[in-house]
């Protein structure tokens, strides 16, 4: 089964994925690739443009890869804003969409802690472009349906 979890940035996307998956499903997160893909000392969140242009790479073919899979085990997708053609793809998988959002306060007050400016226009647009404004607290798993 594919899993695309979705919700702002610091909303608990990896939390969740933590709390379901088993050590032999496949996860794919784009902070975790990032992170492997750089030296001893790198940020968590790490937004350097090359960083993330080779690791974003990365998660396309592992994505790739994964999808050929999926009688044989789960997969973990995150993926904070998929376009529609991408949702498109997503549901043509069949896939399980989980919608992970704590609340834009309590979103706002994480993104805060790390401070990260670029990761707070993220968020104003997750909420604007995803929830439509809306900002109250939900976790859900929707089949097939956004």
């Amino acid at each position: 089964m594919l899993y695309v979890i979705t919700g702002p940035p610091a909303s608990g996307k990896s939390t969740w994925i933590t709390a379901h998956a088993t050590a032999r499903d496949i996860v794919i997160d784009l902070d975790r690739i990032t992170l492997a893909l750089t030296g001893p000392g790198a940020p968590q969140w790490n937004h350097d443009p090359i960083a993330s242009k080779v690791a974003l790479r990365a998660r396309y073919a592992a994505i790739d890869e994964a999808v050929k899979h999926l009688d044989e085990v789960d997969v973990y997708l995150i993926h904070t804003m998929p376009s529609p053609k991408v949702r498109a793809r997503y549901q043509q998988l069949g896939a399980e969409i989980v919608v992970v959002d704590p609340g834009e306060d309590v979103v706002r007050e994480r993104v805060r802690a790390m401070r990260s400016n670029g990761m707070d226009r993220v968020v104003t647009r997750w909420y604007r472009d995803y929830r439509k404004g809306g900002s109250r607290p939900v976790t859900t798993q929707a089949s097939r349906s956004w």
